[in-house]
């Protein structure tokens, strides 16, 4: 693996990681929506991850380079979907002045649990923080392998 397929790695991991964060802000911002621009309670959404498989041509040129199986290298991350959250149940709160409230008087309220989504944020924060310094090891062996060749 060289060392541009490790920022390749890195970049796509902050991306993921970027996406995510947003999701939980979209959540954050929405945990007390009681309907959106259709009328229906917002949901909590979540981001899917995948690995990013290695295209059909670069397989075929590694293992044509190699005398032996190439060894399973990851290639990053992806996110494949952006999904609501059907498992965890909607909030219902009894407040009958309240525009939203059904005939008894209850207010159905996102499946937003904050501290959840906060702690969501930091980790993926974190992530994201272990991607730039993985990025950042990575182009100062590039600059010091560039220091060598004066």
């Amino acid at each position: 693996m060289g060392l541009f397929s490790c920022m390749n790695i890195s970049a796509s991991g902050m991306t993921a990681q970027s996406m995510r964060m947003d999701t939980i802000a979209e959540n954050i911002a929405n945990a007390q929506t009681t309907r959106d621009e259709n009328g229906k309670v917002y949901r909590r959404k979540t981001v899917v991850f995948a690995e990013k498989t290695e295209n059909a041509f670069q397989y075929a040129l590694d293992q044509s380079r190699s005398n032996h199986a190439v060894s399973t290298t990851g290639n990053g991350v992806k996110v494949t979907a952006i999904v609501e959250d059907h498992v965890a149940s909607l909030v219902k709160v009894y407040d009958p002045a309240h525009p939203d409230a059904d005939d008894d008087g209850y207010v159905t309220y996102p499946n937003v649990n904050t501290v959840t989504e906060m702690t969501n944020l930091i980790d993926a924060t974190r992530s994201y923080e272990a991607n730039v310094t993985a990025f950042n090891a990575t182009k100062n062996m590039l600059l010091k392998g560039l220091e060598l060749g004066k």
